[in-house]
């Protein structure tokens, strides 16, 4: 698929969405423990209304940390795993040109995958650029009771993109399409305003620093001062290098 336009960077380098969801089974946990779980962490984004049996949560748009402790998406994914002790799913888009994928199964996680580690604004620079974790893709299939998507998962997972020609917004719809996970998380980037082909924004649950209502606006806009300045947690905390004993170590 064509990169559609973006607003370019000042170094000239175009930069497209930045977004991140956590998906979970309401099931698992109540809609109201939920919210108590944000509430302690000041998380900062929105939550939508329980649907086909899933929860969704979506973190403010941006490449930030949305909640205390210097958590990002997948760290708020965490920590609700640890609540919930049921399955639960956490994807980050960062600029589009890298998504980062983690699951967890009774609080315990089963993998984690970034199809380009070399993306992550702390990365050193001999840290390889190709898709990491490949192997997440069964333990995906079997958790959303798709055991025969396997393959494909790992076909897509484990692709090489062109960044000049390809968002990973696009691998991310295909990921939850075989899921059968909601695909509109992937137009989150267009939050505040609705999201286009999902719930409008007057439906979703909007959380500043994990308060609602006029009085949350204060508090949202003092943190999102601080955190902005903050990056999240790599993906992959000790990804694969190339050059030298390292090389050899993640190749051999």
């Amino acid at each position: 698929m064509a990169l559609p336009s973006s607003t370019p960077a000042e170094d000239g380098e175009p930069r497209g969405e930045t977004y991140g969801a956590v998906i979970l089974a309401a099931e698992d946990l109540a809609d109201r423990d939920v919210r108590e779980v944000l509430r302690g962490i000041r998380f900062t984004g929105w939550m939508a209304p329980p649907q086909d049996g899933r929860i969704v949560i979506l973190g403010d748009p941006g490449d930030g940390v949305i909640a205390d402790g210097r958590r990002g998406v997948i760290e708020v994914g965490g920590l609700l795993a640890a609540e919930a002790r049921g399955r639960v799913l956490a994807v980050r888009v960062r600029q589009d040109r890298q998504l980062g994928i983690v699951a967890w199964r009774h609080g315990e996680e089963l993998g984690r995958y970034c199809s380009d580690p070399s993306r992550e604004p702390t990365a050193d620079d001999d840290v390889l650029a190709a898709p990491f974790g490949v192997e997440i893709a069964e333990g995906l299939a079997e958790l959303s009771d798709r055991a025969d998507a396997a393959e494909q998962l790992t076909e897509l997972l484990e692709e090489e993109l062109d960044p000049e020609s390809v968002y990973e917004s696009e691998r991310l719809r295909s990921v939850l399409r075989l899921l059968g996970l909601p695909t509109w998380i992937v137009a989150a980037g267009a939050l505040p305003h609705d999201i286009p082909t999902g719930p409008k924004a007057a439906e979703l649950t909007r959380l500043r620093g994990g308060a609602t209502g006029i009085s949350s606006v204060a508090v949202g806009r003092a943190l999102r001062a601080v955190r902005r300045r903050q990056h999240p947690p790599a993906v992959i905390a000790d990804p694969p290098k190339g050059g030298g004993a390292r090389f050899e170590e993640w190749m051999f």
